[in-house]
Parts: structure tokens; sequence; C-alpha cells
């Protein structure tokens, strides 16, 4: 079984050593070990639960429903309901997000088609274009 040092697990995920401390202390990190020193000897088991844990903040869970996640899955079989109902949960929430963010992504397109032309008009010496021109502009990518 590898162990591994707090710097060791920091730099693995690019994270803080004090965010680790703060993960245990959350209870997020259970059983971490210590040397005769006091110093944090993580195991693989801690490298598969931090891998989780940073993907559910990447998808926006909070650190109290990553807890909530977490005591469920020791009773997997008697919360497999509340499983499934946080995680469609967060799955909805994304879809939202992806939303948001494909309407925003388009905003900026069409702000830079036409910022982009003014450019191209005033090198041109040609009068500035109007903005009603391009509100209905859709773009692919």
């Amino acid at each position: 079984m590898a162990e591994y040092t707090i710097r060791e697990v920091a730099r693995k995920f690019h994270m803080q050593p004090s965010t680790l401390r703060y993960y245990e202390d959350a209870g997020l990190l259970t059983d971490v070990g210590r040397t005769e020193t006091g110093q944090r000897v993580y195991r693989d088991c801690h490298i598969g639960q931090l891998g989780s844990i940073r993907c559910f903040k990447d998808a926006g869970m909070s650190i109290e429903d990553i807890k909530l996640f977490f005591t469920y899955e020791a009773d997997e079989a008697g919360h497999i309901d509340e499983i499934m109902d946080l995680l469609e949960s967060r799955r909805a929430a994304i879809v939202e997000q992806e939303r948001l963010l494909a309407e925003a992504h388009a905003h900026i397109l069409r702000k830079l088609h036409f910022y982009g032309a003014i450019r191209s008009a005033a090198a041109a010496g040609q009068p500035r274009p109007d903005w009603r021109d391009f509100c209905d502009v859709t773009f692919k990518d």
C-alpha cells in the first residue's frame, strides 16, 4: 500500500496543503494516518476519495453535499435513492449552467462580430455599423 505526504498529494491535485487539512477537518477525508512526529500520511484510498471530491467540486457541489454523498455512500444499499436524488439534482444544475453558458457564449460572439465590423469599417473609412444589425445573428463554432 503506497503512502504519500501532504506535499505529494497537494502537488498531485494542484491544491494547497491547507485545502487538504480543511477537507480533513470538514470530515471529507477520514482516517488520515500520522507519523510519530505528527505528519499526515495519505494512502491510495485518500487519493481515490480526493479524485471524487475534486470532480464534485468542479461540478459545483457544496462541501455539505459532498459530505452527504460520502455519508450515503458508506451505506449505499440503504441510501441508493438519496444518492440518485443528489446526483440527479447536480446533473440538472449542470445542464442549466451549460444552457446559460451557451447563451453567454453566443452573446460574446455577437459582440466580437459587431466590434470587428466597427474596426473593419473604421479601417476602410466606412460608416459605423448599426448594432441592431447584429442582434439576431446566431453563430456556430
